[in-house]
């Protein structure tokens, strides 16, 4: 398709916004107007937002307007729109997990996360769809209904932060928070066709954010372009973890000398496709100046998965034990029959899995001794359609993206490409613990040198669209 001639405010990234509003080319009221507009159009077909707080985020965005004109800007997302995650906790909104054991009619306080935002003068525009408390996968059975993917709506968008990457991708907001506990920032922003990150464990405040599995869950920033993602992460970060992270990221646009692994093992059984996105993605770096090394000595990515799967069921299990027991029937099946998994799961089996979740950590960090990071797939499958359960099933944990939450290293998944039938593939730039600004330099610099950040999907969400549409 044709790009247009003319840009909406809607279609804006992060830093491009934050800019023009700053300098008075663009008011929040006209951003967040032009965004709840797309949410009316889109919203019905795509289902990316539970809750739109349209009165509430334009009230906001008169607000910081008259704030700037009489003080100047609250901070760098003065006036932007951010969608948050249904997980996380909005004072005066519920929380609901898209569910029906709402986990809170009304919360009380803000999460970390959203004062972050807020401090920095985010507008928050509403609430996202994702899978029942972050786990199972699109359910029909809820008081909302799944999330699809932008590009073909048939099929899925990843999950389980599978809303906050829909409304990124298709301009609904800008950028979006999501949680990621085996993958599930980075699994919708493969699927849609954005960026999406996951920090390093503890470098992002989980206070406010409904738990599934403590050890693991991790809160990241989703948006359309690296440098987006990089605003909303310093935004977030807590300021106390590491003095390296208060240094402003250095982008460039080549990676001279830089020495980045590749992790073949954990792409061995990805689908053709995606094997050949990869390949083309590694000629790429190359060509900016890294220098490719095999990483080897690396356990299977099935031991990485398993170990984190059997951690997540016991954990996410303990959450909802007494729920299970006494509401089992206000679940969705999907999530009801993956929660009760870990009931099976003994104090022997968890205390084992920890200590090989420690043993996989250290095969990891030795890995990445001489490295200044490295390089993976993301998932193994193209998205399936949505409604075809088997497939979801049978794809929905083909992928290599939990290794690093067993780790707690930071990930980064970023496009590199397009099926043949128009749907988005993407990769994944993993570090050492607290390396953000080292994966995110990279991911920038392979973004510049690539047409897929400037890809959108059709604006209508149109089944029969299928072109790949330049921005």
């Amino acid at each position: 398709m044709t790009p247009s001639a003319e840009r909406n405010p809607a279609d804006y990234g992060i830093v491009e916004a934050a800019g023009l509003i700053a300098n008075r080319s663009l008011s929040s009221e006209e951003l967040v107007s032009d965004c709840l507009d797309r949410i009316a159009s889109l919203n019905p077909r795509l289902g990316a937002f539970i809750l739109v707080m349209d009165d509430d985020a334009r009230r906001q965005a008169r607000r910081l307007d008259r704030e700037l004109r009489e003080s100047g800007p609250r901070g760098p997302l003065h006036g932007v729109p951010v969608a948050i995650k249904d997980m996380i906790d909005i004072e005066g909104a519920a929380t609901t997990a898209h569910s029906r054991i709402a986990v809170t009619d009304r919360a009380r306080r803000d999460a970390v996360v959203v004062t972050r935002l807020r401090e920095a003068g985010a507008v928050l525009i509403g609430k996202t769809a994702l899978h029942e408390f972050a786990t199972g996968g699109p359910s029909f059975d809820l008081p909302w209904p799944p999330a699809r993917n932008p590009w073909r709506p048939a099929h899925h968008p990843g999950g389980s932060s599978s809303g906050s990457a829909v409304a990124v991708a298709t301009g609904m907001a800008p950028g979006a928070i999501g949680t990621d506990t085996a993958g599930s920032v980075r699994h919708p922003a493969t699927a849609c066709g954005i960026v999406g990150l996951k920090p390093t464990y503890g470098a992002v405040s989980t206070g406010g954010v409904f738990p599934l599995s403590a050890s693991l869950d991790h809160v990241g920033p989703l948006a359309r372009s690296v440098r987006d993602c990089a605003m909303l992460y310093t935004v977030i970060r807590e300021k106390t973890v590491t003095s390296r992270l208060d240094q402003p990221i250095r982008f460039t646009d080549d990676l001279d000398g830089m020495r980045i692994g590749v992790i073949e093992e954990f792409g061995r059984d990805a689908a053709p496709e995606i094997r050949s996105a990869f390949s083309e993605a590694l000629g790429v770096l190359q060509r900016l100046g890294a220098v490719l090394v095999t990483v080897e000595g690396l356990p299977p990515l099935a031991e990485y998965t398993a170990c984190g799967r059997l951690i997540l069921q016991a954990e996410s299990y303990a959450v909802h034990a007494d729920w299970l027991r006494e509401r089992p029937l206000d679940y969705g099946e999907r999530g009801r029959v993956k929660l009760l998994r870990g009931a099976a799961i003994g104090a022997d089996a968890l205390d084992a899995a920890r200590r090989r979740r420690l043993e996989l950590t250290g095969a990891f960090e030795r890995a990445m001794e001489n490295l200044d990071a490295a390089v993976c797939v993301s998932s193994l499958e193209l998205p399936c359609a949505i409604d075809d359960a088997e497939a979801i099933d049978r794809t929905y944990d083909s992928q290599a993206r939990t290794p690093f939450n067993v780790t707690g290293s930071p990930a980064i998944a970023i496009p590199n490409g397009f099926s043949t039938d128009g749907l988005p593939i993407g990769m994944q730039v993993v570090g050492r613990r607290h390396s953000e600004q080292m994966i995110l330099r990279i991911a920038h610099a392979y973004e510049q040198a690539t047409p897929w950040r400037d890809m959108r999907p059709p604006p209508t969400g149109n089944e029969t669209q299928n072109e790949r549409t330049e921005a």
